[in-house]
């Protein structure tokens, strides 16, 4: 019997894995001696950022998605199958079919979920960009307001740390360019003593929210909404009106982490240089189903997966480690309609963003057209 490799998820993370170990190995997929199997929630494979600009009218929803099957090797054995439950100690996995999928090595690259039921009134008052359904509702209640005060409300943990900031910055712009530079007023909350998780990113922000009248409230740890009153309030006992409330809703692990006992919140405690899952030599976890305390993006996928593949291929077929993960991601930063910046940064390098420019913000934008190729492990 040949190697069994299993990877849970068809998103970023999942679909990059799969690509990169059938490139890598055609030989030993030709003659059966490895397998590579990918079981997926759904049969369509969406790019998650480009849902930041549905809101805004600048993303047409068709090219958000992609069948999974198209972009997958043909040799990689795709199965619509979500994992129930999880045995790392008997090395199988069991589908929401019945079916069970045995396997020599583990890849758990299964995401994130919102948890707006976790805090009360949340999903009923507020709106999110986070689902297409999300934007959508976002994106009429955007084309029908005139005016009033805006509440951007930031909750921890979330994926893509970035986002918040992109929302806020482009709302601004966004309202300005509608003519409605005087009749709204936004105030951009966060649950720690400054803007934004990553320091350098906070120190950053502060100036670019001062120049356009952004207010912002620091320390606020959403407690509940009132949707009728229209109003949030914070654990520390702070409480906004809002006319608009946004919200970047607060992130769990899938049910399947905490229901096969992987994790707490469906986060699997993981070896931050090895991607290994702690207490496994065979079990691999990237993007945000790990534990490790960087940003939860597609990039911070992208780079864990790349170290995976090399290390696996490897493993296969020389026996042997190839290299670790440094902590690398890179994430573009829209700071407008028309202009952006990045950060990228590791374990041993802060992030340092770069003045904005036009340019950065047309990068992004060829990005967005480009994820297919990443995806398929081209780029």
């Amino acid at each position: 019997m040949g190697t069994r490799i299993l990877i849970l998820g068809s998103g970023l993370g999942g679909t990059i894995v799969a690509n990169g170990l059938a490139r890598r190995m055609p030989g030993e997929l030709r003659s059966g001696d490895v397998t590579i199997t990918v079981l997926g929630a759904t049969p369509k494979h969406l790019y998650q950022p480009g849902l930041l600009y549905v809101p805004f009218g600048r993303a047409r929803e068709q090219e958000l998605f992609r069948d999974e099957r198209t972009i997958l090797d043909r040799r990689i054995n795709l199965q619509i199958d979500p994992a129930v439950h999880i045995d790392v100690a008997n090395n199988r996995v069991t589908g929401k079919s019945g079916r069970t999928y045995d396997y020599d090595y583990l890849v758990i690259a299964t995401g994130s979920r919102l948890a707006t039921d976790s805090i009360p009134g949340l999903k009923e008052g507020a709106h999110q960009f986070y689902d297409l359904d999300g934007a959508r509702k976002l994106r009429d209640a955007l084309q029908s307001f005139e005016g009033g005060k805006i509440v951007l409300n930031v909750n921890a943990p979330h994926k893509c740390p970035v986002a918040p900031v992109e929302m806020t910055l482009m709302l601004d712009e966004h309202l300005r360019n509608r003519g409605l530079a005087d009749k709204f007023e936004i105030t951009y909350t966060y649950p720690i003593g400054r803007l934004h998780s990553l320091e350098p990113v906070a120190q950053w922000a502060v100036p670019e929210f001062e120049r356009r009248g952004i207010k912002t409230q620091i320390f606020f740890n959403t407690a509940s909404v009132d949707p009728e009153k229209r109003t949030i309030t914070s654990e520390e006992g702070d409480t906004l009106p809002y006319d608009l409330l946004i919200t970047i809703p607060p992130h769990r692990g899938v049910q399947v982490i905490e229901d096969s006992g992987l994790g707490k919140m469906g986060w699997v405690p993981t070896n931050p240089k090895t991607l290994k899952r702690e207490g496994s030599d065979n079990v691999f976890v990237i993007g945000d189903t790990t534990s490790i305390p960087i940003s939860k993006a597609g990039s911070t996928a992208h780079f864990e997966a790349d170290t995976v593949i090399e290390n696996l291929t490897l493993l296969v077929q020389e026996g042997r480690w190839s290299r670790d993960y440094d902590g690398k991601v890179f994430c573009f930063i829209e700071t407008g309609m028309n202009s952006g910046t990045y950060v990228w940064f590791n374990y041993s390098t802060p992030p340092k963003p770069t003045p904005p420019t036009q340019m950065v913000h047309w990068f992004k934008l060829a990005y967005n057209r480009m994820y297919w190729l990443s995806a398929c492990g081209l780029l």
